[in-house]
């Protein structure tokens, strides 16, 4: 009984670590995380641990004390790339009040001209690209799905077109507490974003986006003064974070 014990105790171990683990950098791309420690990220001054490694991936609470930035911003910058990352939201954090997105990147209203919405578990962090957090990809529990361009699809002034380009042709998130992939390619003023080996974003055009600007991981919501978090909150983790420059 007690080997038996043992064995399932090692089993869990190898399994969860191999869970955890980074896999081998692939050929072409060089490592942005080395899974011990966050070497080749700048941690954002006063957030006192909050973003950090934990079981080899990069974990973040949403609760970073730094009071300016409290995003997590690669050293380097970056210009024509493909970035390979995993990502995976923790647990929800209360209901939000998601509206109704739809193809062509608009919003479903009602007969005032005011947005529909249904409250419903939510989390929420992104990615930034080129150092501005207008360029941001999405990670959340929208019906729409992660990956859309939040800060261009929600500009009314952009063209509809530009608006739909960055609208995620399908949802393809992974249930919540499972790892997913982004495979982001940055060309010029165009985005292709792929996750789960979904082609969800297409070439899509980002108006007037530098062409070189660092990457940023999201901090977004945390807790509010009574203790709990807000419904919007990044309750996150990272791995296998790979880039080929392509400049």
């Amino acid at each position: 009984m007690k080997t038996s014990l043992a064995l399932c105790v090692a089993f869990f171990l190898i399994s969860f670590t191999a869970d955890a683990s980074p896999d081998a950098v692939p050929e072409g791309y060089t490592s942005l995380f080395n899974g011990k420690d966050l070497s080749g990220w700048t941690v954002p001054e006063g957030d006192n641990g909050h973003w950090k490694v934990l079981d080899r991936v990069i974990d973040y609470d949403a609760q970073s004390e730094a009071k300016g930035d409290r995003n997590l911003w690669t050293a380097k910058e970056y210009g024509d790339f493909e970035l390979r990352i995993d990502w995976r939201i923790k647990q929800t954090t209360g209901l939000y009040d998601v509206p109704y997105v739809l193809p062509d990147g608009s919003y479903v209203k009602d007969a005032d001209g005011k947005k529909l919405t249904h409250p419903m578990p939510n989390a929420d962090s992104g990615i930034y690209l080129r150092g501005v957090s207008k360029y941001q990809l999405n990670i959340w529990c929208w019906p729409i799905g992660s990956g859309e361009g939040y800060g261009i699809r929600n500009n009314e002034n952009n063209p509809p077109e530009v608006r739909a380009g960055v609208t995620p042709k399908l949802k393809a998130d992974n249930p919540i507490g499972e790892w997913n992939t982004f495979v982001i390619t940055m060309k010029g003023d165009r985005l292709t974003v792929s996750l789960n080996g979904h082609i969800i974003i297409e070439n899509a055009l980002l108006p007037e986006v530098p062409e070189k600007g660092k990457i940023a991981l999201q901090h977004h919501g945390g807790k509010k003064k009574d203790g709990t978090f807000s419904p919007a909150s990044s309750l996150v983790q990272f791995r296998n974070v790979f880039i080929k420059e392509l400049d």
